[in-house]
């Protein structure tokens, strides 16, 4: 391919006006969105219009803001709704990943009888981990006999096939990533909530890779609960607050963990000592929004709305795929393998490229102006964002890593990873 077939992609591409709402810099190629989305001119300005709001407001800013603080979350979730599939009053913006399995967790793992196990994965992001394990042993229950993590054949992928076959009637509840964070697998969630339905298994997923990245029908799909980051692919900003849904089928009920927020607006300051929950997603907050992290993901959300997901499917699924013809075009003979499924219904919207030196090229590609991502111990991951990554962007991305391995400059680095990777 060359480059003049890329600079037609771009001519055609329908997104490709949103790359200058977002902040980018000339000569760096921003390769890590999957991690941490850059920020945008939108997000930008209602961080700062929140930050007005408090200079001009002070307390009153919760309800005579211009973005009135007291209905942000409700007002992102609302806006959230249509990325995953759901209904306004299903969605609401609130805590983290970890602090949101928590709290779901609490509300929806109900141990009883010999139906005490949760069924997980043994590729699924740490975090999600640890609160598995955590919320066992709250129920004075061994992890080592109460969690069970479907294990993966090559250490990259899960098949449906396995995760079905372990489901019986000693799981209470299932957990699991839409996208494995290392390689970038898309599970079928629509199939894995069916089948866990019919063995009366509640369904949890984390959407940490997949909103904002590809469409989802969790309402339609009947999936009980989802939870989800907000600062990769939906830019909020680093730490931005998360988010979670809650089918409507289980609305109205106490949540596990009950807090200031989790009342019904209209009976939140009668002060009583007797919680009345909200009626939506609303109740399974726990504490006061953190409003100057939330704040961006106002102005980012309206982008999403105005793109549309579909467009950006579309476009993430053209990106990753020119990048992986680019890479067995010029780097099938450094020792690269890639560790993602190449089928577009089971990719997400990153590229893992596996090799023995993964975390000094990743270095070496610092130096040569991309940000990728290294995952230990040999991943290197490159997500092609559709806001904001042309066509061209990923040609060069290649030819740069092409030279480095031609040129082995990665070998001026240590194959060790940093403090953070």
């Amino acid at each position: 391919m060359k480059r003049e077939d890329v600079k037609k992609l771009d001519q055609l591409d329908e997104l490709h006006q949103y790359k200058e709402e977002f902040y980018t810099h000339p000569g760096i190629y921003y390769m890590d969105g999957n991690s941490l989305g850059l920020l945008s001119k939108r997000a930008e300005q209602t961080l700062l219009t929140s930050l007005n709001d408090w200079k001009q407001h002070g307390i009153e800013g919760w309800t005579d803001g211009q973005q009135p603080w007291y209905y942000m979350s409700e007002q992102i979730g609302e806006q959230t709704a249509p990325l995953i599939g759901a209904k306004a009053h299903e969605v609401i913006n609130t805590g983290s990943i970890t602090t949101n399995i928590h709290q779901l967790l609490a509300t929806f793992y109900k141990p009883k009888g010999s139906r005490t196990k949760i069924l997980a994965d043994a590729l699924n992001f740490p975090s999600d981990i640890y609160a598995l394990k955590s919320q066992l042993e709250l129920h004075n229950l061994n992890p080592a006999d109460h969690l069970i993590q479907i294990t993966s054949e090559d250490g990259y992928t899960i098949q449906e096939e396995d995760i079905i076959e372990a489901m019986n009637n000693d799981i209470a509840l299932l957990l699991l990533p839409s996208v494995l964070y290392r390689s970038g697998q898309l599970l079928d969630i629509e199939r894995i909530t069916k089948a866990a339905h019919q063995h009366n298994i509640i369904v949890g997923f984390d959407l940490a890779h997949s909103i904002g990245a590809l469409p989802h029908h969790l309402h339609e799909w009947d999936v009980d609960f989802a939870v989800w980051c907000t600062y990769k692919y939906l830019n909020s900003g680093p730490g931005g607050v998360g988010g979670l849904f809650v089918h409507e089928n289980h609305l109205g009920r106490k949540p596990g963990l009950a807090g200031w927020f989790s009342s019904s607006k209209e009976k939140q300051f009668d002060m009583e000592h007797e919680l009345t929950p909200a009626d939506s997603a609303g109740a399974f907050q726990i504490g006061t929004p953190h409003i100057l992290s939330s704040a961006p993901l106002l102005g980012s959300l309206e982008i999403f709305h105005e793109a549309g997901i579909e467009k950006i499917r579309n476009k993430s699924l053209q990106l990753t795929q020119l990048l992986m013809d680019l890479i067995k075009e010029h780097l099938t003979s450094y020792d690269f393998r890639m560790a993602n499924p190449i089928e577009n219904h089971r990719r997400g919207g990153h590229v893992s490229l596996v090799h023995p030196e993964a975390a000094s090229i990743c270095k070496a590609l610092k130096h040569e102006g991309v940000i990728p991502d290294f995952r230990d111990p040999n991943v290197i991951r490159l997500a092609p964002i559709a806001l904001y990554v042309s066509f061209e962007d990923v040609y060069d991305v290649v030819l740069k890593l092409k030279d480095i391995m031609e040129n082995k400059k990665q070998q001026q680095y240590s194959n060790q990873r940093g403090t953070i990777a």
